[in-house]
């Protein structure tokens, strides 16, 4: 029998949908969050849309940096699709429901572009990297086969390892009320609803969660250790500037994205609490996308002189 399927056993029923109560108490609320969380939706996939749109067009910025940039709002607008326009849906209706197979499906998609902005991220730390600290064999070390390989490897990563993950979660029989102290199918508040014991599957979730987060986390923290070595080497402020300057907007964009994620999935388990996992995950899936955009375009002077040349070679009539 399939897992999505509803079974008995006893008296205990098995569950084929689950129930999101996240903003049950808000109810008051609603539609004023929806209208918020609709501009930073907005907002987010606009903003990503532009910067792959100026980079396609511009052909300065057809470089290894802007090209793992292209991914990574490709990801980011993926990444806040799979999440936010359902929970739109959910502050305007009663019924606040997802079957089993959609909360799988929504996870599945969701932890696969988690992990692999976790790559990507590490990717871009190693362009940094060669680019600071080789320069003389930037365009060798960091040629368009090597940049498609980081980038296939970094979704690769995430497709395998989290198919793998979501499928042993959804292997485990689920019963109760069904219902997710969460407004999506995050790992953790799912897993809770499991009617057997999940201490060791919460336990390999934890290892997993420790490699494959702390794993870039650590190469992008021996990347910048060398980067900065290698600044404090130049002799000049501007040149340090400059060089500094260039990684600024990735710096900025790591430290909310890790620092959420840590937070999220690292902390003890007794720690975790309906609140604190809502409210760190609206910053992961809601804020964190709408600010990224702001980042790499307000702190990033070529993808501003980008923007000001196609606007004024294109002016709106």
């Amino acid at each position: 029998m399939s897992n999505f399927e509803p079974m008995m056993s006893g008296n205990q029923s098995f569950c084929t949908k689950f129930t999101f109560v996240a903003f049950s108490s808000l109810a008051e609320l609603q539609i004023v969050l929806f209208i918020i969380f609709l501009m930073m939706y907005l907002f987010t996939v606009g903003g990503n849309l532009l910067i792959i749109c100026l980079i396609w067009v511009t052909p300065s910025l057809h470089t290894p940096m802007y090209f793992f940039l292209v991914n990574l709002s490709f990801l980011e607008m993926c990444y806040v699709t799979s999440v936010v326009p359902q929970m739109l849906m959910h502050l305007l209706v009663e019924n606040k429901t997802i079957s089993v197979g959609g909360c799988a499906a929504q996870m599945y998609i969701f932890a696969i572009l988690g992990l692999t902005e976790c790559c990507l991220l590490a990717a871009m730390a190693y362009d940094r990297f060669v680019a600071i600290c080789y320069p003389l064999h930037y365009t060798l070390r960091m040629s368009p086969p090597v940049c498609l390989k980081l980038a296939a490897a970094s979704w690769i990563t995430g497709m395998v390892v989290e198919s793998a993950q979501i499928r042993w979660i959804f292997s485990l029989p689920f019963c109760g009320t069904g219902k997710i102290e969460h407004f999506f199918c995050d790992i953790m508040p799912v897993v809770k609803l499991a009617c057997v014991d999940t201490s060791h599957h919460e336990v390999v979730l934890f290892v997993v969660s420790v490699l494959f987060i702390m794993s870039p986390c650590f190469l992008i923290l021996c990347s910048y250790i060398c980067i900065l070595l290698a600044i404090l080497r130049i002799p000049s402020a501007a040149g340090r500037h400059k060089a500094f300057s260039t990684c600024s907007s990735h710096i900025l964009v790591v430290s909310l994205f890790f620092g959420t994620a840590l937070f999220t999935y690292l902390q003890p388990k007794n720690s975790h609490t309906p609140d604190t996992d809502k409210a760190t995950a609206l910053m992961f899936t809601v804020v964190t996308p709408a600010l990224n955009p702001v980042i790499y375009t307000l702190r990033n002077k070529e993808v501003k002189e980008a923007f000001h040349m196609v606007t004024h070679r294109n002016p709106v009539i």
